[in-house]
């Protein structure tokens, strides 16, 4: 993994999903390593709009044609808005995970980001899992 496919910008959890600011929105997808490793994704299920969710809950669905991977929610918050593109054309997660393939943005309730990761400690993380 390069360090290209690791924004600094954003933020990381363990569990391979990123988290990017946008005033008091935080918008929510899964890692360029995470999408890697499951393969061409042909389905995304995600939260219900309005729907609230905890740090760690399980929060959606990323189907490949070799996996199901769940996705937990990295922050405790209101979910505002889901990508609805996702539902027709899952493999945005794939070509844009970053950009066009976000999953979701919450409205957090508090703010949990001093317990997600840098992109240098999350490159540490998958490196260490590698070995």
């Amino acid at each position: 993994m390069t360090n290209n496919s690791v924004p600094k910008t954003l933020k990381y959890s363990k569990s391979h999903e990123w988290v990017r600011q946008d005033e008091d929105v935080f918008t929510i997808g899964i890692t360029d390593h995470a999408q890697c490793m499951l393969g061409d994704l042909v389905y995304v299920e995600l939260p219900e709009p309005e729907s609230s969710l905890e740090v760690g809950q399980e929060c959606a669905v990323v189907e490949s044609v070799k996996a199901a991977a769940d996705v937990y929610c990295p922050l405790s918050g209101e979910i505002v808005e889901i990508n609805e593109e996702l539902l027709e054309n899952p493999q945005l997660v794939n070509e844009d995970p970053y950009g066009k393939g976000w999953l979701f943005r919450i409205r957090p309730f508090e703010n949990e980001t001093i317990n997600l990761l840098s992109a240098d400690q999350y490159t540490k993380q998958v490196a260490s899992e590698a070995h």
